[in-house]
């Protein structure tokens, strides 16, 4: 799962949100210097991408995009999910992705001076472009992709993703309501 995942797994508990955010940031054990919830919630981030990498229909959905990213697969999974969850937020979650994303982001801002410098410079990015409510669109998904094959520059254009994605529109969305229906049971 991505950011958006992440964040609502977190259970409306701040020290969680901000954890499970910069946790991709943190590598290794090296967060002694973080509240006992921060911490927490990188361990909650890590438990989460454990769970999507070994849950059965993460690994369906992957298959869809072997035939030319299988290497990336996994990342597209990620977004692609993320864009159910933003596209039917406010079912999943009782509150709308607008408001959901204000209240999240403001956290994340009031705490951005305690962030790994790689974290407070991708929140930057994250709220000037609002990537949360761009998810629930597909020109936002590809806008998100494009920028990130930019940033992982290894000449792949991960947005040529979304003619597979909405090829298997169908098939991708009942996996993840499988998916996130145990990961709700999982986490929340």
């Amino acid at each position: 799962m991505n950011y958006l995942a992440h964040s609502f797994l977190s259970n409306n508990n701040e020290g969680l949100l901000i954890g499970n955010f910069i946790a991709d940031h943190i590598h290794g054990n090296n967060f002694e210097n973080y509240s006992p919830e921060i911490i927490e919630g990188i361990k909650l981030h890590r438990r989460i991408d454990t769970f999507t990498d070994s849950h059965p229909k993460f690994k369906e959905s992957k298959r869809f995009f072997y035939t030319d990213l299988e290497k990336y697969s996994g990342i597209l999974v990620d977004i692609y999910f993320d864009h159910f969850l933003a596209k039917n937020f406010e079912s999943i979650a009782d509150i709308g992705l607008n408001d959901y994303t204000k209240n999240v982001y403001a956290i994340y801002k009031n705490n951005v001076a305690i962030f790994p410098e790689s974290s407070a410079g991708f929140l930057k990015y994250v709220i000037q472009n609002n990537i949360y409510a761009a998810y629930a669109n597909i020109p936002g998904i590809e806008k998100v992709l494009y920028h990130l094959s930019h940033r992982i520059n290894h000449g792949v254009w991960l947005n040529n993703s979304v003619e597979t994605f909405l090829q298997n529109e169908i098939q991708l969305q009942q996996n993840f309501q499988d998916f996130f229906g145990d990961a709700i049971r999982e986490f929340k």
